[in-house]
């Protein structure tokens, strides 16, 4: 990975007969390429086959290219071309969401093909979804100087090691930001935490990226993608489905949806705020920490009217709550075993 802002203190070696030269070589299946040669595939490149196309920007950061124009890489896109950071390319193959990432990041080329962009930039951010990762790394061939991150939560950068030549580097780089709507997602960016891991000359480039943005880089420590996005998802998705839930419990009360969240959304605001100013423990309420047994089996029969899902939900939740009060409030253990044994029993 080179240092942004330094131009390479040698031209890169290789005339075009060489080049061409070494490409013949490859082509009639000799084994031993020339020295300082590497491969990108089927084809083969000198070791220090600096990128032609693009200079650095004006304030020598690189040029950024984004592959994928959905809700992530659509806002990461805006937030860094109105960070300061240059955004020469975007990538996709929806027309659609080619026009609109052009129309919000000024200055920007679009492509309907991933690997065109690496002609216009320096690195290459790849906002696709999980399991798309590693097909479109092996449909591109970084040149020496480049460097790709992902914005997948649960890869480490090893998936894009099919685009990696000598010379090049990659990362993941991971908003913990819900991309539900593209105007909430920018706002929330500022004081949000982004995860990045990766190789160890990046990730200087990558924090600053965050702290650009507003946001705190956190290096994530090895191996821990999975409990780290897991964790993310019970966050997110998770608090989101117990929404869900807690709007169907309340239904009979008259309230729809949109009620039954102004109702209790200021409610779970409040436990939040109070779990992060106290601990989960000292934040914790309700019948669990009271061991209120008789509250607890009025409580089953009427969510039993939601469904079984909304009932194994509140089950669930119930017995971490009943372990959660019995570990950090001085729930009784007689206490605790009476209210597991009522979730046990309403099964």
């Amino acid at each position: 990975m080179r240092s942004w802002g330094r131009e390479p203190a040698t031209p890169p070696p290789g005339d075009p007969a060489t080049m061409e030269e070494v490409r013949r070589h490859a082509a009639a299946g000799a084994a031993p390429l020339p020295p300082g040669a590497h491969r990108h595939g089927n084809e083969v490149h000198l070791e220090a086959h600096v990128h032609p196309h693009v200079g650095s920007a004006d304030d020598g950061r690189p040029v950024i290219g984004i592959v994928g124009a959905g809700a992530v890489g659509t806002a990461l896109g805006v937030a860094l071309s109105r960070a300061g950071w240059q955004v020469g390319a975007v990538a996709s193959r929806d027309p659609e969401r080619r026009a609109r990432f052009r129309s919000l990041v000024p200055g920007s080329r679009a492509f309907p093909e991933a690997a065109a962009i690496l002609d216009e930039c320096h690195l290459v951010i790849l906002a696709v979804p999980d399991d798309a990762l590693a097909e479109v790394a092996r449909t591109l061939h970084l040149y020496s100087g480049q460097a790709i991150v992902h914005t997948s939560g649960v890869h480490g950068a090893g998936v894009l090691a099919p685009a990696l030549a000598a010379g090049t580097s990659a990362g993941s780089f991971h908003p913990l930001v819900a991309f539900a709507d593209l105007d909430r997602a920018l706002a929330a960016l500022p004081g949000a935490t982004v995860a990045i891991e990766g190789d160890e000359a990046l990730l200087d480039l990558l924090a600053e990226m965050a702290t650009s943005l507003g946001a705190a880089p956190v290096r994530l420590a090895p191996d821990s993608k999975a409990a780290y996005h897991a964790a993310a998802v019970l966050a997110a998705g998770g608090l989101t489905a117990l929404l869900d839930v807690v709007a169907a419990v309340a239904a009979p009360t008259g309230l729809d949806e949109a009620g039954a969240l102004a109702v209790y959304g200021p409610l779970a605001a409040q436990a939040l705020a109070n779990a992060r100013a106290l601990g989960t423990g000292p934040a914790l309420t309700g019948p669990a920490v009271r061991g209120d047994v008789g509250t607890i089996e009025v409580h089953l029969a009427a969510v039993a009217g939601a469904g079984e899902e909304a009932l194994d939900v509140y089950r669930a939740l119930g017995q971490r709550q009943v372990t959660l009060a019995e570990r950090r409030r001085g729930l009784a253990p007689e206490a605790a075993a009476r209210l597991h044994a009522a979730f046990t029993k309403s099964r």
